[in-house]
């Protein structure tokens, strides 16, 4: 299974209702994310730029898409970025293949 960081704004108005019923939102985000199929590895929080940050591994795109437009749908947040992540391993091999293939630039 691939690893994503999935960075979220999170809306006034669920600051809103924290505020008014503070609770840690681990357990709830998780099972979301285990009834699609995938695994929430780590959730943080920064206050100060309202936002958080979910490791999450996936076995596909799909289920991360599954759960964000849930996310987006019931107002939580207000824009939300999903990027792959790889290990240092992954990326030399990626390099490796990159330095094989024959590209040239555009006027060269």
């Amino acid at each position: 299974m691939a690893k994503y960081l999935i960075e979220e704004t999170v809306t006034s108005q669920v600051m809103a209702g924290i505020l008014k019923n503070p609770e840690d939102r681990m357990e709830p985000v998780r099972r979301i994310f285990d009834s699609a199929g995938c695994k929430l590895e780590h959730f943080y929080a920064s206050l100060i730029e309202n936002k958080t940050y979910l490791i999450v591994e996936s076995p596909d795109l799909k289920s991360i898409y599954a759960v964000t437009a849930n996310f987006l749908a019931a107002g939580a947040a207000s824009s939300i970025k999903c990027s792959p992540l790889i290990t240092t391993f992954e990326a030399a091999d990626i390099f490796k293949k990159a330095a094989s293939l024959p590209y040239r630039p555009p006027g060269k």
